[in-house]
């Protein structure tokens, strides 16, 4: 709830199915085709209309550290492979992140960061963890779809820790089940301050309309 004591839209544990929306009365949820879902906070996932924050940039002396480039470590924590399947995406000659200088790399040493996709399940979390560590400073953690911001589906279920970990300091969430390629570039650019920070609108993305919301 919002402190106008109006519902709150989590859009970091929206599966963005259909049922999510016919569910709620008088069209209070509804899709749309923005790709913009990510944000710096957890917090600002959640929202009373579904708009977002404009998403701020690293910190200009950490920008100047990784210079031009960004290796990244992807760890599938337990998912069902939707979200790597959108991340490989990224490196096919549509989306070709490699252009903006992020790339994903085979070992954690050689990263600048930890991508965690899937609910994080009590068999990957050591995993999780050795991989962070194992990444020199400084280093960033990014969030990767509902299961990893939220536990997803699987949330509540004594197998899996709702994502990750709460002692690692996330950097970036990204929105989606899975969330599309362009979510993914868009918030890795806007991150590395590639991107103009404007405002985001809820006029084209999964939104709650301003006289109702459901809450997640």
């Amino acid at each position: 709830m919002e402190p106008s004591g109006r519902s709150a839209l989590d859009i970091g544990t929206c599966l963005f199915s259909p049922e999510e929306a016919s569910t709620c009365p008088h069209g209070a949820i509804s899709y749309t085709t923005d790709h913009r879902l990510a944000a710096r906070e957890r917090s600002g996932l959640v929202g009373g209309t579904g708009e977002l924050p404009a998403l701020e940039a690293l910190e200009l002396s950490t920008r100047k550290l990784f210079g031009r480039s960004l290796r990244l470590r992807s760890v599938a924590a337990g998912s069902c492979n939707g979200c790597e399947a959108e991340l490989v995406a990224l490196g096919n000659v549509v989306f070709d992140m490699a252009r903006f200088g992020v790339q994903f790399v085979a070992s954690p040493r050689h990263a600048d960061g930890l991508v965690v996709t899937g609910a994080v399940s009590l068999n990957m979390r050591d995993a999780v963890y050795r991989t962070y560590e194992a990444i020199p400073e400084p280093r960033l953690v990014i969030a990767v779809g509902a299961c990893a911001i939220s536990g997803g589906p699987f949330r509540g279920s004594p197998e899996v820790g709702n994502g990750v970990p709460a002692d690692l300091p996330v950097d970036l969430w990204i929105a989606g089940c899975p969330p599309h390629p362009l979510t993914v570039l868009d918030g890795l650019l806007r991150l590395l301050g590639r991107l103009e920070t404007a405002g985001r609108s809820s006029e084209s993305r999964p939104r709650a309309s301003a006289t109702a919301a459901s809450s997640r």
